[in-house]
């Protein structure tokens, strides 16, 4: 039997590109109906249906310490709530999706200084070059306006690179005891108690519509739809070279919904921006041929030494 014209892994991928891209743009929809811990919190109900699709996977492997590989990978979940949180005030305030997409892709910087402080791991020539942009890139984001030298919304997407790539190396340590479908798993699973937590915290405003309910939920889906599609893609032979820099380019679906169908605008420095930060983004997903990656947060992938 003749392989397909367009094999799986490349579905998978592509799939996890838009689900990814769609998901960005979500919050902004949203808008200032829900705070960012609502948004959170009610997003989960979302995630449910791609858990119990993983827990059906039979590749549950451990290979390590089980016990410090649900850890981290728990503790990457509940990192990666923070983020999210402060990633959705961001846009609930009216920041544009078409900056804040792109210049939160970068996280993986912080995915990898950290394995190189902590773990020792050697950068190749493509991701110095990434770093190197990618702080060329958040300069251009920094518009100075009268908001000062550091706007609010530049601080939040600052903590939002922050906390997603902590949660990423997080993640990068459970990888290194269990399999990506079992990491993945717990970390979806740490939403649930954060999302009971800021629920508990501060009650629902009197009144969210059913568009409101659809969107929030619709956004937490297609978080874990994105992770479930990466892991899929790896599960049918896509390439770690291939398949990491691709979904990492998500935004180059975010951005243009941003502009044609939200109507944001953006000058020719905030451009050059996303530009360099889509660059970046690629050049940091560029990893070496013996590393090994697994999803994590969005548009991320780790690695674990063999």
């Amino acid at each position: 039997m003749s392989d397909p014209v367009i094999p799986r892994w490349l579905r998978w991928s592509v799939l996890a590109l838009l689900t990814w891209g769609v998901w960005a743009v979500m919050a902004r929809l949203i808008g200032d109906t829900l705070s960012g811990a609502h948004n959170q919190a009610l997003s989960t109900l979302g995630i449910i249906p791609v858990m119990v699709a993983l827990g059906f996977s039979k590749r549950f492997s451990a290979p390590g310490n089980r016990r410090r590989g649900i850890i981290f990978a728990l503790v990457s979940g509940a990192v990666s709530c923070l983020g999210n949180v402060v990633y959705y005030e961001i846009l609930s305030r009216g920041a544009k999706a078409a900056m804040i997409v792109p210049l939160t892709a970068l996280y993986p910087l912080v995915t990898i200084l950290l394995a190189l402080l902590l773990l020792k791991e050697w950068l190749n020539r493509i991701q110095i070059g990434g770093i190197l942009l990618s702080l060329v890139a958040i300069y251009l984001f920094n518009v100075q306006r009268e908001e000062g030298f550091l706007s609010g919304w530049l601080l939040g997407a600052l903590a939002t690179i922050a906390l997603w790539g902590a949660a990423g190396f997080l993640q990068k340590l459970s990888t290194n005891h269990i399999s990506g479908e079992l990491s993945t798993l717990w970390f979806l699973a740490a939403f649930i108690p954060f999302g009971v937590f800021f629920l508990l915290q501060a009650p629902l405003p009197a009144r969210v519509t059913a568009l409101t309910w659809t969107l929030v939920i619709g956004q937490g889906f297609f978080l874990a739809l994105g992770n479930y599609a990466v892991l899929a893609a790896f599960a049918d032979h896509g390439k770690a070279s291939i398949v990491a820099p691709l979904t990492a380019l998500y935004p180059v679906v975010s951005v243009p919904i941003a502009i044609c169908f939200l109507g944001e605008k953006i000058g020719a420095r905030e451009a050059g921006g996303i530009f360099l930060a889509l660059a970046s983004v690629l050049m940091l997903s560029r990893e070496g041929a013996h590393q090994n990656p697994t999803p994590t947060t969005p548009g991320q992938a780790t690695s674990n030494q063999p």
